[in-house]
């Protein structure tokens, strides 16, 4: 299929934040862009407000009147949605092209020099970091980002003649092997996604099968305790006293004066007293990873300083929403026990007097099962953990796994567990850091929460 014949572009999963930039892309094309998503969101609004069609009930064969012919017609799913959804099946029976979210993704970053951002964690903030020192260095580049940056306040960055193209590379699904980037940041591969992966070493080899994809010409660049190979040039980076075994290596992490601040180890130099304008010992790793690949397509450091510096983050991804002395609200997307324990550690550093009190809702039952005592390990160092039922998103119940197990095996002094209608009551006079952590619809709770610890 060549994309230079469509004019009607129909998605099915339309709300889910890779598909909404694909959307907004073929938008700006001037297609004729329309979808299907199950519930109404902040995004899916965004989308309407923007010219797309869109509705949350299956329509079956109703959904003919939004395509066109198959021949100009590219109808996009994600695997989220079921095949057995009634207008999947009627799309298919009338012979239109249906491609994964993925390959389209893949086949668009194909006609740009592609620098991706890899990895069970980090991935998001990284490459928004990424686009934003580009752009802020009035570099063209166009961006499919996993997430909506607060500077810009959206997922797709796009410039006319852009050569450069930044992407969040998704293993999910193995996604990522539909990209050939010419830079790649691979930032982690701890155990995630078994329900698709099965082993950790399985996922391992997935990371190793998307490296051997990097142009030999290129670079990987990868956190320093990562064992993967490449044709490329590898550079490695990491937070370490010890610089002897990493390229780029952060060190001195401290908060000053309301700035978090860290040094830099490059091969060439030493890079004092940078400043990030997003908290968070995980963010400082990200940030090391932007550094080492900007400093490598030719950026100076000063214009590098003041890309950091100037950063304000991704939406629920260590996103404040009260800062006060006493009381501060923070929501962040972890719903891996990797991310909470970073989380947690980072809020120690930066309020080390204040009490923590974390409201978690846990993302998936297989994720639950798989990662049962890490959970209850991580969410254990919390003050205050308030446990939410476990959003199934695309999965059925296990039996065995609920929050309620979870609890049990938590051994933080207060914790609870609470349904999403109760909450405010439980929160009645707490004082703190309060954190909305998980990657289900908590984030809609995030409002509700705010106005109640302003108000108490």
């Amino acid at each position: 299929m060549r994309f230079t014949a469509i004019t009607h572009v129909y998605f099915l999963g339309i709300g889910g934040i890779g598909m909404s930039a694909i959307a907004r892309y073929f938008n700006s094309k001037n297609c004729t862009v329309s979808g299907y998503d199950k519930t109404e969101s902040p995004l899916t609004k965004s989308l309407v407000s923007e010219g797309i069609t869109l509705h949350y009930n299956d329509l079956g064969e109703d959904v003919l009147q939004f395509v066109h012919s198959p021949e100009n017609t590219l109808v996009i799913y994600t695997p989220a949605v079921p095949t057995s959804l009634e207008e999947y099946k009627v799309l298919k029976s009338n012979g239109f092209a249906i491609k994964k979210r993925a390959e389209v993704l893949g086949i668009i970053a194909s006609d740009y020099k592609c620098l991706a951002v890899a990895g069970t964690h980090g991935k998001t903030t990284s490459s928004t970091l990424l686009a934003h020192v580009l752009k802020n260095a009035n570099i063209p580049c166009d961006a499919f980002l996993g997430g909506i940056s607060t500077n810009y306040n959206t997922n797709l960055l796009l410039e006319k003649g852009a050569p450069w193209m930044v992407v969040e590379a998704d293993e999910f699904d193995r996604s990522f092997l539909q990209l050939h980037p010419f830079i790649s940041v691979i930032t982690s591969y701890d155990a995630d996604h078994l329900d698709i992966y099965q082993t950790s070493d399985a996922l391992k080899e997935s990371f190793q099968d998307y490296a051997n994809q990097i142009n030999p010409s290129g670079k990987l660049i990868k956190h320093h305790q990562l064992d993967l190979t490449s044709k490329c040039q590898q550079i490695t980076y990491g937070i370490s006293e010890d610089f002897s075994t990493i390229d780029y290596c952060g060190f001195n992490l401290r908060y000053e004066n309301g700035k978090f601040l860290f040094d830099l180890k490059t091969p060439q130099q030493t890079w004092e007293a940078l400043e990030l304008g997003i908290f968070g010992i995980h963010n400082v790793e990200n940030a090391l990873a932007i550094i080492a690949l900007c400093t490598n397509i030719g950026l100076s450091e000063n214009t590098i300083r003041d890309g950091l510096k100037t950063f304000q983050g991704v939406k629920r991804r260590f996103e404040y929403h009260i800062r006060g002395n006493d009381l501060v609200f923070i929501d962040d997307y972890a719903h891996h026990p990797t991310a909470i324990a970073q989380l947690i550690a980072s809020i120690r550093l930066i309020y080390p007097a204040l009490p923590i009190t974390g409201i978690f809702q846990p993302h998936l039952f297989s994720r639950t099962a798989d990662f049962m005592d890490e959970f209850a390990n991580e969410l254990s160092k919390l003050d205050n953990c308030i446990l939410l039922p476990i959003y199934p998103a695309r999965e059925e119940p296990i039996e065995g796994i609920t929050s309620d197990v979870l609890l049990q095996k938590i051994t933080s002094p207060k914790k609870s567990l609470v349904e999403k209608k109760d909450i405010m009551q439980t929160l009645k006079g707490i004082k703190g850091v309060v954190l909305t952590i998980g990657a289900g619809d908590i984030d809609r709770l995030v409002e509700p929460i705010k106005m109640e610890l302003i108000q108490a």
